[in-house]
């Protein structure tokens, strides 16, 4: 069922930083192996975008790797990363953490929710575009993930 593979170029990134998204795009854009970033910029649009609303399944295919702020407006990363972990459709999803956040309990409250890498994102604008395009490049290049 490929629906739920996703589309092996799509990634998904939730980003409330203006800054932080525009870095992202510049250091994935170079590269032609992800055909589209959708962003979205709060924990609720996230949970509607990759579940619908209220009972409307979206259409799209899902990503292949979701990048996740913690810290969001409305809906945390957290509990983002939780209801995708608790969803037969989207639970074997990539979902890599990128943060600002080095505090122990939120690194154990994501790695207990199953998340597949956690990233504290740097302060240095050079050291942040290389992270982000080593990030791009493993989990949507070399990482294989499980086949629906």
């Amino acid at each position: 069922n490929n629906m739920i593979q996703g589309n092996v170029n799509r990634m998904l990134l939730v980003e409330d930083d203006p800054n932080d998204i525009e870095l992202i795009q510049l250091a994935l854009e170079s590269y032609n192996f992800i055909n589209e970033i959708d962003i979205v910029e709060d924990g609720e649009q996230a949970l509607e975008y990759l579940f619908g609303r209220g009972d409307d399944t979206p259409r799209r295919d899902l990503p292949r790797v979701i990048l996740l702020d913690l810290k969001l407006p409305k809906i945390n990363g957290i509990q983002v990363l939780e209801s995708i972990r608790r969803n037969p459709r989207t639970q074997n999803i990539v979902v890599v953490v990128m943060t600002s956040s080095a505090e122990d309990r939120d690194l154990q409250a994501c790695y207990n929710l199953g998340v597949n890498s956690y990233i504290i994102k740097p302060f240095d604008f050079q050291q942040f575009l290389e992270i982000a395009q080593q990030v791009g490049c493993y989990w949507m290049m070399l990482n294989q993930p499980p086949l629906g």
